[in-house]
Order: C-alpha cells, then structure tokens, then sequence
C-alpha cells in the first residue's frame, strides 16, 4: 500500500511540474490561454514552436488555441487589431514600397519584452527569406542579438553568411558579440561563417582605403557583394533599448557633436543618416565600415527590424534611404513613423 501511494505521489509531482500538459476532460488556465493564443495569433510562432518553448505536445497547444477560441479570448484579441492593422500596413508599403509586417505588443510591456516579441516574428521571417546556398549577410547589434537567440534550427545546405560591419573600437575588440551574433546566425543555418575583423569606424577614411585593397580583407568585402539576403536592425543616439554604435566608444564626442549638427538620427550597418535619408556628404561615412544604402539596395532581398518607438526617426531615415525590401517592426513604432511623416495611418 505504501509503496502504491509513494508511486502515486510521484506521478502527481511530475504532472504538476508541467502544469500546461492536461488530458482532453481538464481545461487550461486563463493565463495560459492569453499566453498562447498571443503567441500564436499576435506574435506570429508557430505551434511547433510554441509546444518546444513551453515544453508541452504540438497536440497540446492545438487544443489550448480551440479553447482560447471557444472562450472567445482570441474574438476579443483579434478582432481588435483586424480593424488597425491592414490599414497601417498598407500605407506604410504604399509610401516606401516595403513588405511591412507589424508585430502587435500588448500595452505596458517592458522595452526588453518587446524586443523579444519582434525578434521572434523576425526570426521566422529570416528563416523563410533563406534557401540553400544563400550569401547572408548580416549586421551586428543589440537587435539582431535577440533574434539570433530565436533562431530555429533550420535544414538547409550550402548557407554562407557574412558579417556586414566591423565591430572594433578604440577599447574592444567587438569580438564577443560579433560571435554570439553572426555566429548564431549561422549556426541556425547550419552555414559556413566569415567574421569582418574590422573597427566599425577608422580614424581616417585612407586607412580604410588600404585595408581594403589587403587581399584577406577584399575577399570578405567581395563575399558582402554576393549577399542574396542582408539582414540587420537601425541604430539610434538613445532609445529604450540601447543600440550598440551609440553606447560604446566607437564615436567620440567630436564625432557626436557633428552628428547632432547634420541632424543626424541613426545608422544603419553602421552608416548614419539623416532625418531625410540622405548619407552620402557626410564625412563620417568615409570611415565607416559597413555597406553604404547603395551597397544595400544591390541585395535582391533585405530584412530590417526595429522594436522600440524612440527608433521611429531612424526608422524612417532608413525607408527614405531605400535601404530594406521587409520590415517586421512593433505596432506603436509604425504608427510613430506614419506620425512623424504624415501618411494617413
């Protein structure tokens, strides 16, 4: 009898260690209804990868949605944004001529939270956007971090990606989240990798000039010049979520005082940008190591994420550069952009 009971204590601890995982007679909590079905309906993942998160049966997260459903939490969710969203969307592919996916993010989350809502819709993005034996490349940065980190593994053969812009400054070799970055990337693809050992910006444009013409450095240089796909993020001077070009020491205060004066308010692989799209005067960009708009726009297909309204301005400085072919970005950026350029939305 007691060795019975002990058995029975046993299979109830492990069933209330997966609190998610119920037979078909028991219904889920509220609270996991919500998660799944925003995972789900908003945030664009699939079942597959919503069981593998959440550790429970893709069977599982079926019956949770048709639950969610019944109980008429995904009407209420859904229905809500169905009346916004094709809208906005199409007045922001209307204006740039952009495949614009918005992520919509529950109001009050943190900066960090929506960082990860965008970066796992972009990641299923990216995986679409890769087929065998594509050039990717791809740009450093806090946001394309959060997708690296979503990445699913992806069977794919023949992958190559490429590191777009130098990461090295005057105190880092930028080595550590390069790595972690263009690696991840290429990992998920099961790719070959060439890493861009290269400061993000020299102190003279001539010293670039030679670098570039050294054969171990022209080679990758050659390599960007095949990309099929690109993939990168928008930097900006401050923001929720601090990017990387703007926070380190890879400009000094000269180099920000200028750019405060050329109404400067982001970069894209490291090239800044006005507020008009316009780059190609500014002498900062003669040391800048990443791709300049013209280098970007020779890329059949080119992904740009952005999470965070403060990057509105940068956002908008990128379409007007022509710089992306797709966009996944929040709902509350989008609308910042079509506020601060006066399209209807």
């Amino acid at each position: 009898m007691c060795a019975r009971m002990c058995s029975l204590l046993t299979k109830r601890a492990h069933l209330d260690s997966m609190p998610h995982e119920r037979t078909h007679a028991e219904r889920y909590s509220h609270a996991d209804l919500v998660d799944v079905a925003s995972r789900y309906y908003l945030q664009g993942e699939t079942m597959d990868a919503i069981g593998s998160h959440l550790r429970i049966s893709r069977s599982t997260v079926s019956r949770m949605l048709a639950q969610a459903r019944a109980d008429q939490i995904v009407r209420i969710t859904v229905s809500d944004d169905s009346v916004t969203r094709p809208g906005l969307v199409a007045d922001i592919d209307a204006a740039f001529g952009v495949h614009a996916h918005l992520v919509p993010v529950r109001p009050g989350v943190s900066s960090r939270e929506r960082l990860d809502a965008v970066a796992r819709v972009a990641a299923h993005h990216l995986v679409d956007l890769v087929a065998d034996d594509s050039v990717v490349g791809v740009a450093w940065g806090t946001t394309l971090g959060a997708v690296a980190r979503r990445l699913p593994m992806s069977q794919r053969s023949g992958v190559r990606v490429v590191q777009l812009n130098g990461a090295a400054s005057s105190s880092s070799s930028g080595i550590a989240h390069t790595e972690a970055v263009i690696g991840g990337v290429a990992s998920a693809f099961n790719a070959s990798v060439r890493y861009f050992p290269v400061p993000a910006f020299f102190d003279r444009a001539s010293t670039k000039d030679a670098l570039w013409t050294e054969r171990s450095v022209a080679s990758i240089v050659d390599l960007q010049r095949t990309c099929t796909v690109a993939v990168f993020g928008v930097g900006a001077p401050v923001g929720e979520v601090p990017s990387q070009v703007w926070i380190s020491d890879h400009l000094d205060q000269a180099d920000r005082t200028q750019l405060a004066a050329d109404d400067v308010v982001g970069d894209v692989c490291t090239v800044l940008l006005r507020a008009d799209g316009t780059w190609a005067d500014l002498p900062i960009n003669q040391r800048a190591s990443g791709p300049s708009p013209d280098d970007l726009r020779r890329i059949d297909r080119r992904l740009c994420i952005v999470a965070g309204p403060s990057k509105a301005p940068a956002l908008l400085a990128a379409l007007r550069a022509g710089v992306m072919t797709d966009l996944v970005v929040d709902e509350l950026t989008a609308r910042k952009v079509c506020e601060i350029a006066r399209i209807r939305s």
